[in-house]
């Protein structure tokens, strides 16, 4: 795979960088323009891309087809209120209403064989944000997202979640690092400040990340989009601005790399939220992650923002802005991860019947248990 990689053109190297979401359920004319432009790494979909199970895997068959080298094809899968499948598939059962490990291994298991029949091969899950009794309270969005009720809850639960997803063929992906636990807005919206000490980060938000490192199982985190201002890793940039963590060396190749050791694939949230557009153009803040360290940028609906984002890196390339090195340090990263990447299963309407209700019998099972 990496061979296969580096024997790109530059042009289409530095669009491996890039996972992006696609405007519609079929591949138009503009679309397939945009893919052959680019050439991304990987593609997210989202509710907008999804009408159907035939449709869905026709769509994600056309995107290999069309693509060099074999895209990580993602969603965001978590069950509850992140189900971009509820079109098509029983709703799932949010991540905070799962108590067991029995449960947790029963809806990873469910949501890789759907998503490998549908021709995904990744999904943007587990959430290891901690959300404990005095969190609950704060109007981040994440309450219903995240696994458990406490760090070790989070741990347990997101663990089991992950090796059962990864092992029954679907690469996972830890979010949202450092940690939104304690924010108290949507980062969707604006960026979040987060007044925590560096004591209680690495006591608490890191604590998943700790835990989850030391058994290599994490093959994939997604960096946040945030702001720490009491912890000495903050940076300031001109105008007295909050960089934001996914933009943030200190953070992403300081912390995330070098303190906690992790040597996976990193990829920002995306860089379409608030809390980046807001405060930056989409060519500046792509090019601030890579140089923080980020392997891969996620922009997930513009195909302006997406061409506006991918054509600043390779500009800064190709002048030297960001050297050759640091471009093929993350190709080899996301090289390492593709080489992972299980083949799509055959789409079967029976097999899928059954796992539709089996995602209806562990929401009985769960709603029981959470006294629903």
């Amino acid at each position: 795979m990496l061979k296969q990689i580096l024997s790109l053109t530059l042009e289409k190297q530095i669009g491996q960088l890039f996972f992006v979401g696609l405007s519609g359920a079929e591949i138009d004319v503009e679309t397939r323009k945009l893919l052959e432009e680019v050439s991304p790494g990987g593609i997210c979909l989202f509710a907008r891309n999804i009408r159907s199970v035939k449709q869905t895997r026709r769509l994600l068959d056309e995107v290999r087809e069309i693509l060099p080298v074999e895209p990580f094809l993602s969603i965001d899968q978590e069950g509850g209120r992140v189900d971009r499948l509820r079109r098509i598939f029983t709703p799932m059962p949010t991540p905070n209403s799962i108590k067991t490990i029995g449960e947790a291994k029963d809806l990873a298991k469910t949501t890789a064989e759907i998503l490998q029949m549908l021709g995904l091969n990744m999904n943007f899950a587990p959430v290891v944000d901690v959300i404990d009794e005095e969190r609950k309270k704060f109007s981040n969005g994440l309450h219903s997202r995240s696994f458990g009720v406490s760090k070790e809850e989070t741990v347990e639960l997101a663990g089991n979640y992950l090796n059962t997803l990864q092992t029954n063929g679907c690469i996972g992906c830890l979010k949202h690092f450092p940690g939104l636990g304690a924010s108290e807005i949507d980062s969707h919206e604006n960026l979040p400040v987060v007044n925590l000490t560096r004591e209680q980060l690495s006591s608490i938000d890191l604590f998943p990340y700790q835990k989850l490192f030391q058994t290599s199982q994490v093959q994939a985190v997604m960096v946040a989009h945030a702001a720490f201002p009491l912890i000495d890793l903050q940076e300031i940039i001109p105008g007295g601005k909050l960089l934001p963590t996914s933009l943030s060396y200190n953070f992403v190749t300081g912390l995330l790399r070098g303190e906690l050791g992790f040597q996976g694939l990193i990829l920002t949230d995306d860089l379409e939220m608030g809390a980046i557009v807001k405060n930056y153009g989409i060519g500046e803040a792509c090019k601030l992650a890579i140089e923080a360290g980020e392997d891969m940028l996620s922009i997930c609906a513009s195909p302006d923002a997406i061409r506006k984002g991918y054509s600043a890196v390779l500009k800064a390339v190709k002048t030297g802005e960001i050297t050759e090195t640091r471009i093929n340090d993350s190709l080899r990263r996301i090289a390492k991860i593709k080489s992972k990447i299980s083949k799509p299963l055959r789409l079967n309407n029976e097999r899928l019947q059954i796992l539709s209700k089996n995602i209806a019998d562990l929401n009985k099972q769960v709603n029981q248990s959470y006294g629903g």
